[in-house]
């Protein structure tokens, strides 16, 4: 892949953007590279948890102008299957069979704070930026808005949409955006921290089922979800992790995942 890295590190799979020179902006070739990055990530044995993160002074600036400068001559059907595109990445890191941690060092912009949006859980430095700024330059932030609004609710994705300000890493935090900030010193060997703590002490197989359940519950009706729920409590009972997990706590032996 030219614009992405992907690299396995003590069960933890770095995705890399490597764009810096464009501040790692999102074009087709981009946004096709990644989703073949998650792919490759999803079925590797020896990867538990992801981390996406990105070389240069930028995490991502969105899309990139010029790209969608040149989109302006597309026909409808031809940007409804390049607007698709973007779609399925962002759908298959938030339905992603693994945990997913945003490692930001760097602004993240318009569709880059999209990518922010649908991992699980983001570290960041307390000098990034972030924001939907699509408004501002006469486009919308159509597909981030979908994740948004059940990450964060719809006033406080009203104030961020409707405006298209940038606001501090402090801000994104408060705002439920961002989960922890991390000075440049030690947000590598935090976000490893963390990663490693998922990885030894809870079941893959359960987390990947947790993460399912948030993703599908949310569409459902009340009676709907129970009975989701009931049917995935049933299929838990059954799985070889939840067997073992069991087994070792009633014997007082330490569970190795």
């Amino acid at each position: 892949m030219e614009f992405v890295q992907y690299e396995v590190e003590n069960r933890i799979a770095y995705i890399t953007l490597n764009r810096p020179d464009k501040r790692n902006a999102l074009n087709y070739q981009v946004v096709a590279e990644l989703k073949e990055a998650f792919s490759q990530a999803s079925m590797d044995e020896e990867a538990k948890v992801v981390v996406l993160k990105a070389n240069g002074a930028a995490f991502c600036a969105g899309a990139d102008l010029a790209y969608l400068q040149q989109l302006q001559k597309n026909t409808y059907e031809e940007n409804l299957e390049d607007s698709s595109h973007l779609k399925e990445l962002f759908y298959q890191i938030y339905t992603l069979n693994k945990v997913v941690i945003a490692q930001i060092e760097g602004h993240a912009i318009a569709g880059g704070c999209g990518l922010a949006t649908v991992c699980d859980f983001s570290f960041t430095l307390p000098e990034a930026k972030f924001g939907y700024t699509e408004v501002r330059i006469g486009f919308i932030p159509a597909i981030v808005k979908v994740f948004l609004l059940r990450k964060i609710g719809e006033i406080r994705s009203k104030q961020l949409l409707l405006t298209g300000e940038l606001i501090d890493a402090q801000k994104a935090v408060e705002l439920g955006l961002i989960n922890e900030i991390s000075d440049a010193e030690n947000i590598k060997s935090r976000v490893n921290e963390f990663a490693q703590m998922l990885i030894e002490n809870n079941s893959g197989q359960s987390m990947a089922f947790t993460k399912q359940m948030i993703a599908e519950v949310q569409s459902k009706t009340l009676e709907e979800g129970l009975q989701y729920a009931a049917e995935m409590n049933a299929k838990a009972r059954a799985s070889e992790d939840c067997q073992k997990g069991i087994a070792a706590f009633l014997n007082k032996e330490q569970v190795s995942w």
